[in-house]
């Protein structure tokens, strides 16, 4: 079948699953067909919604509901997030059967924000100082974001991943072992082996302290971040999980290495953190480590994926895993 028909197929069978839902669509469109196949659906009570189907394999139906569990929690202490609705028969993941795809996925509903994206906006920003108040803005929500959890206590049965040392560097990482990376050069593999082991002793040893350790949103990069005026509402909730509270604010800073207002833009979001929750000197120093570990882990990411092809990314990642990982611990 091809990716036309795919698309048609599943606009169809997105039509017919919304009938689980007490809402009546006046357009559905398609946003995204990659890990998980996501539509915009458009109602005649003037609400619009995300319909999600959700990737499989990736996350248990406990562990799904942890999602909501937990962005619920966020709203009602006044950090916006998504706000599922449930459907007729009061469910909030609803399976369905994808014949095009030859699988079946849980689906979900949740509410739409319209905004512009706060990547957008830096993109087309070209005043430094007004660019710094953006990530500033990413570094005090984060710390919102820790805030709450460490304060919050998750109900019984609460499920969800971890990005802990094994969850990031042990023997069957959360996104798979990057050290397998099919690029890699030997000289490389070897290289970012030796970083894994060193980063592995570094976090064990670190621990998971609740005031570096909680729930994190773990992709909390500007894309994920819609602004309404001086609001802003945090989408994508598909990668939280436990994690440490370095490596939330080392996604967002990533993203922007090739920027040539790095340095700036990695103070702006320390600083931003700072105005609203403490974090030492020693754990700030750690934040290389953890940049470079979004990169590592990203070479497992994107090797288990390949039918997204993110491909004409990976020179970058292996030359800089490589490169930092030699400035952190030295060569192999």
């Amino acid at each position: 079948m091809s990716e036309i028909h795919i698309e048609e197929a599943l606009l169809a069978t997105a039509a017919c699953a919304l009938d689980a839902w007490d809402i009546r669509a006046t357009e559905i469109s398609l946003v995204s067909h990659s890990e998980n196949i996501v539509f915009r659906v458009d109602s005649d009570c003037g609400q619009p919604f995300v319909f999600r189907f959700h990737r499989p394999g990736y996350h248990t139906l406990p562990e799904l509901h942890g999602e909501f569990q937990w962005t619920a929690a966020l709203n009602r202490s006044g950090i916006g997030a998504p706000v599922p609705r449930p459907s007729k028969d009061k469910r909030f993941f609803v399976p369905v059967n994808l014949p095009e795809l030859s699988q079946t996925r849980y689906m979900s509903l949740v509410e739409w924000v319209e905004g512009t994206p706060m990547a957008t906006l830096i993109e087309q920003e070209t005043d430094p100082a007004r660019l710094a108040t953006y990530f500033h803005k990413v570094g005090s929500l984060a710390a919102r974001i820790h805030n709450q959890a460490t304060a919050w206590r998750p109900p019984p049965g609460f499920e969800r991943h971890a990005f802990d040392a094994d969850g990031l560097m042990g023997e069957e990482p959360f996104w798979g072992p990057f050290w397998q990376q099919s690029h890699l050069t030997k000289a490389e593999r070897a290289q970012i082996l030796y970083a894994r082991r060193k980063i592995y002793d570094l976090l064990t040893d670190y621990g998971e302290e609740s005031a570096t350790y909680s729930l994190i949103h773990a992709d909390l990069h500007p894309g994920n971040l819609i602004t309404t005026g001086e609001n802003v509402h945090i989408i994508d909730f598909d990668d939280s999980g436990f994690g440490w509270h370095q490596y939330e604010l080392a996604v967002a800073i990533s993203y922007y290495q090739d920027n040539p207002n790095y340095e700036k833009i990695s103070e702006a979001i320390i600083a931003g953190y700072l105005t609203v929750r403490p974090m030492s000197p020693g754990d700030i120093e750690l934040l290389p480590v953890f940049v470079l570990v979004r990169s590592m882990v990203s070479l497992g990411w994107i090797e288990q994926r390949p039918e997204l092809d993110s491909s004409h990314k990976l020179p970058t990642l292996i030359q800089r895993s490589c490169e930092q990982s030699k400035m952190l611990f030295g060569s192999a």
